[in-house]
């Protein structure tokens, strides 16, 4: 399988198998993603050699403006898409295999995990995994400790507060938060 093609049956929802060649090139992209995070995470790096580093993590180029401070994990990588101005703040944790993709100048608060993937809800289905992608909008701010869960669409400008779990889309110009998320505020 090539990287296109799987990001292509990713990103159309195509379930994922058990034993199939999706999944066998899944846990190849898992290693090479080990290997770069290792690397990232347990060496001290300039940030232009962070910015370096998540570029091949994801396959793309970054923008200047993008910052990181390590750790950082994911278990693939290669589906990641992210505007100018990003900043991922420490121990964040993007499970990606059913699309990341963050607007630009958005923040993403340390310890954050964004979750695209679901395993089958019936017992004997446990072991497929069901893809969907989450998108965070322009100028987010996603607090501490979020969880953002397979689906969902931040709006532009929105607040995901701290510790929130994020289980539906957030309006535009929102502030969400609690456990799950609901609405708790308007930005004017």
């Amino acid at each position: 399988m090539e990287l296109k093609k799987f990001i292509e049956n990713l990103n159309s929802g195509k379930r994922v198998e058990p034993n199939s060649e999706e999944l066998a090139y899944m846990r190849k992209l898992s290693h090479e993603a080990m290997r770069i995070t290792c690397e990232l995470n347990y060496k001290y790096h300039t940030e232009e050699e962070i910015r370096e580093l998540f570029s091949h993590l994801i396959g793309k180029p970054v923008d200047d403006n993008f910052a990181l401070f390590p750790p950082f994990y994911t278990d693939c990588g290669k589906n990641i898409t992210l505007g100018k101005g990003i900043f991922i703040n420490s121990g964040c944790q993007f499970q990606d295999q059913g699309g990341i993709t963050i607007g630009d100048y958005s923040f993403i608060g340390p310890k954050t995990v964004i979750a695209t993937l679901n395993h089958g809800f019936a017992p004997q289905e446990r072991s497929a995994l069901d893809p969907k992608p989450v998108i965070i909008g322009k100028r987010v701010w996603i607090g501490a400790n979020a969880t953002i869960l397979p689906g969902v669409t931040i709006g532009d400008n929105a607040i995901v507060g701290a510790g929130a779990v994020v289980t539906k889309d957030v309006a535009p110009n929102t502030i969400v938060g609690g456990v799950p998320a609901k609405q708790i505020g308007v930005i004017e």
